[in-house]
């Protein structure tokens, strides 16, 4: 079974910043695309990154240059590095993993991000 773990999550100051991971088990890691996703409070889930097997990156723009999407593939991790936080990228945040031959999709339990003075 495909699971994915995430941590990371908190609570930090405008400004401040955090790394999130999310740990793959159950599959072949480098057969994924990963993204990571968030969901404000009454909000729609939007996202955030993707990271291909080939490490081609897509970004969001209200991310962009804050954010840093990577992966190891020897760790079968996926990382969020987050930057410059801001009060708007407080969210539940969630890994997603896209197989890319057949287009099975999985997704992790969601961490807390919390941004606040």
């Amino acid at each position: 079974q495909v699971q994915l773990v995430e941590s990371g999550g908190g609570l930090v100051h405008p400004g401040g910043s955090l790394r999130l991971s999310c740990e793959v088990s159950g599959t072949i890691f480098r057969l994924y695309t990963y993204g990571w996703y968030r969901q404000a409070p009454g909000k729609q889930r939007e996202l955030v990154a993707t990271i291909t097997n080939g490490r081609a990156t897509n970004y969001a723009d209200s991310v962009k240059g804050r954010f840093t999407i990577s992966r190891d593939n020897a760790l079968d991790t996926v990382f969020l590095q987050m930057n410059s936080l801001e009060p708007q990228d407080t969210a539940v945040y969630y890994c997603n993993a896209v197989n890319e031959w057949n287009d099975a999709r999985y997704w992790g339990q969601g961490t807390q991000v919390t941004v606040s003075s």
